[in-house]
């Protein structure tokens, strides 16, 4: 028969198809496979109202078959089948798919006779992948209720034939002859019985239907001689046998009276190669505008490369049993973006290749659900487990923070109460809502204090007129924590107060009115120390906050010390100049302050060396590197 042209829309998209579309070769295994099944799942549905098709469910079966002599590999059905129509229509004309115009063309009352049938070819260009990998295509079917069969064959973009062909069985054969090697492509991988195992397992191993393979081994077999003994001698011979390689039946599908968590966890540790189990489950069965399963994992430990550029986060997508993508980052927020699982959906829009999704409104349902079921999953290790949830904060925590911080404060409202801080008089870690439900009747405020250490924080003089008042402080000791409780502002309606630099709301007006009549009396003394220290402090003031210390720093702005810390540790210099504006607070009522004061009467010299050493102990406490710690023992040593 004379060769037909592909149309020339159809030839452009075949070429663009063949070098461009799909990035990864070895897919178009997946493709024809999901072809084959789509065809059994046709014949299938046609059984149920027609005896005539002699086929229980049992029957179906995909078979693969590699031929390294011939260079040629065969994926066999024995479904629905193709005629010579069929073939002009669906394989003559890319993009037109006989899967999508089969499942446009059942009446609902069909539909609901069948409501597991999943069609997944709805596109109709999976099948000229195989191009990517071969020279030539050969196609052999044979439709049920007719009496012959048909060939279709192409060697690409340059056309294709349609024959007669005398083909016994129901069903259809697509023979691929695999491309000659090349320097920068070793086609020859694909007729390693072995690798094709690989991409089975990888992409359709929960195709529904049963996917057969000639699988070698040895038997040791008798040579009818016998040895110096007079006992039979042996050799290994190869045998080959015909085995099921896909497990068909995903756990994620099975019910879950069916699956104990403890399968679960040993599916994450076998199909995700991690050691350790889970912290938690998350299984999903959602019905609705979109129709998902999914199983979903809160690793135990984060791995080695989380916080690096390099990791690459996402769930493996399925469309019914076929794998589309192997990491799926759009199902995920970044904050997130340490849960492993799994997706399946029948329901998901796919443009012309499975493995470029739109971002349409079905995958943003999905991400949504998954975003709440992941946050709630969280929140009940939190109520009901807090050891587990103690262990997935230690190594989980800084993405939580992340999250609250970046794209503008968007998930603050989903993180918030994922929040744990260690807690001045209560033991283990506590969440902002049961401080807040722990709070006083009189407290206004959350108090916290930023140190890089708990023994830090609690050794901070500010906490004193806190802790004298009853109240609790939470440590914050993550250099984000400034920026997450900036961005928050307040929880439940209580202000976040930093005990450090905020008014902490304690001192009644009597107490104000004298710390500000002592600072009048004292005002040329505490000029004269602004002077000293100038360019080093913004400004100079008695406290109120203090109880036993004789100094502290507080700073005015917005940038706070453990911000300058944290902008400063970051790589680069661009926040090499941001600085705190710093303010020396000073006890009146300290004995410190008695000699400063006498000093400023009786020998300014003195007065201005006890000023320095004031700020340097005020920057101690403070955990900030004295900029000379010479000069530091030197003014120590001129008081003696």
């Amino acid at each position: 028969m004379a060769k037909k042209q592909f149309k020339a829309e159809s030839k452009r998209l075949l070429d663009l198809m063949i070098n461009s579309i799909y990035t990864h070769k070895e897919i178009f295994l997946r493709e024809v496979v999901s072809n084959a099944s789509d065809a059994i799942d046709k014949l299938c549905y046609l059984a149920l109202t027609d005896e005539n098709v002699g086929l229980s469910r049992d029957d179906f079966r995909i078979r693969i078959r590699v031929d390294k002599d011939a260079r040629t590999v065969t994926v066999s059905d024995n479904g629905i089948g193709m005629n010579k129509a069929e073939m002009e229509s669906n394989l003559g004309v890319i993009a037109r798919s006989g899967s999508l115009q089969f499942k446009n063309d059942l009446t609902e009352d069909k539909k609901n006779e069948a409501p597991d049938l999943d069609i997944i070819g709805q596109f109709g260009v999976g099948f000229y992948s195989a191009f990517m990998v071969s020279d030539k295509v050969t196609v052999l079917s044979h439709r049920y209720g007719e009496e012959t069969g048909a060939k279709w064959e192409s060697s690409g973009v340059d056309g294709y034939t349609i024959d007669d062909y005398e083909k016994a069985d129901i069903g259809t054969d697509v023979i691929m002859h695999i491309k000659p090697d090349t320097e920068d492509e070793h086609y020859s991988e694909y007729l390693d019985g072995w690798r094709l195992r690989e991409l089975i397992k990888k992409y359709s191993d929960y195709v529904r239907w049963p996917i057969r393979m000639d699988v070698e081994h040895y038997e040791q077999q008798e040579t009818g001689e016998v040895d110096e003994d007079g006992k039979p001698k042996t050799k290994y011979v190869p045998v080959s046998s015909e085995e099921t390689v896909n497990s068909m039946i995903p756990i994620w599908q099975r019910s879950k009276s069916d699956v104990t968590d403890e399968d679960c966890m040993q599916f994450y540790k076998d199909h995700f190669h991690d050691q350790e189990d889970p912290l938690a489950v998350i299984r999903i069965d959602a019905e609705g505008t979109v129709s998902f399963k999914a199983m979903l994992f809160v690793p135990g430990k984060a791995p080695y490369d989380l916080y690096t550029r390099d990791y690459q986060p996402g769930l493996q997508l399925y469309s019914s049993g076929v794998m589309i993508m192997e990491k799926c980052a759009d199902l995920l927020p970044d904050c997130f973006r340490f849960v492993r699982g799994v997706v399946d959906s029948p329901d998901l829009s796919l443009n012309i290749s499975r493995e470029m999704l739109q971002h349409d409104r079905q995958l943003k349902i999905i991400a949504g659900n998954l975003e709440k079921r992941i946050k709630s999953k969280l929140r009940s290790m939190l109520d009901d487990d807090r050891d587990s949830y103690a262990k997935f904060w230690d190594q989980f925590a800084p993405l939580i923070k992340y999250g609250i911080v970046s794209d503008y404060g968007m998930h603050k409202d989903l993180l918030k109460d994922l929040l744990v801080y260690r807690c001045s008089g209560k033991d283990g870690l506590v969440s902002l809502d049961e401080y807040v439900k722990d709070m006083p009747e009189k407290q206004e405020k959350i108090y916290y204090a930023a140190a890089d250490s708990v023994s830090r924080a609690e050794s901070l003089p500010q906490t004193e007129q806190v802790t004298d008042a009853g109240y609790s402080i939470l440590y914050m000791t993550d250099e984000a924590d400034t920026f997450v409780v900036s961005v928050l502002g307040q929880y439940a309606e209580k202000e976040f107060c930093n005990i450090s630099s905020d008014d902490l709301g304690l001192e009644t007006e009597e107490e104000k009115a004298e710390t500000e009549k002592k600072a009048e009396e004292n005002r040329e003394l505490l000029d004269f120390v602004r002077e000293t220290l100038s360019g080093k402090v913004e400004d100079v003031k008695l406290s109120h906050k203090l109880r036993s210390y004789p100094v502290f720093l507080s700073t005015e702005g917005d940038i706070t010390l453990e911000a300058e810390k944290y902008l400063k540790s970051l790589p680069g210099d661009q926040f090499k100049d941001v600085k705190a504006k710093k303010v020396l607070e000073i006890n009146g009522s300290h004995k410190a302050f008695q000699a400063l004061q006498k000093a400023f009467a009786e020998d300014r010299d003195k007065a201005a060396v006890l000023a320095k050493i004031l700020l340097a102990q005020a920057d101690l406490i403070a955990d900030i590197p004295l900029e000379d710690p010479r000069e530091y023992t030197d003014l120590i040593c001129s008081l003696f």
